[in-house]
């Protein structure tokens, strides 16, 4: 980690301040395995109807599946929906 986000860090603990704003990360929440939301991304790197894969600060998130779609993308969000199988990130 750089030294100016182990700052960020230390100052996000000691404020008790969300890590994933301060640091720019990555928050990623899935309802079962039907509906994945993605905040703070990149943008798109490849989307067909079994895979979607996302740049993030944290590499490239990949999402595999069947029938995924892309139900709502804005700047810095996103929503996948279908069944969802894995979600891992590459670097």
């Amino acid at each position: 980690m750089k030294k100016t986000e182990e700052i960020k860090k230390t100052i996000a603990d000691i404020l008790e301040l969300p890590q994933d704003i301060v640091l720019d990360l990555p928050k990623i929440t899935m309802v079962g395995n039907l509906q994945l939301y993605v905040e703070n991304h990149k943008g798109i790197v490849e989307y067909s109807s079994n895979r979607v894969r996302i740049f993030t600060k944290c590499g490239v998130l990949r999402v595999i599946g069947k029938n995924l779609l892309l139900k709502n993308i804005v700047l810095e969000e996103i929503v996948i929906v279908g069944e969802i199988r894995e979600v891992e990130f590459d670097d």
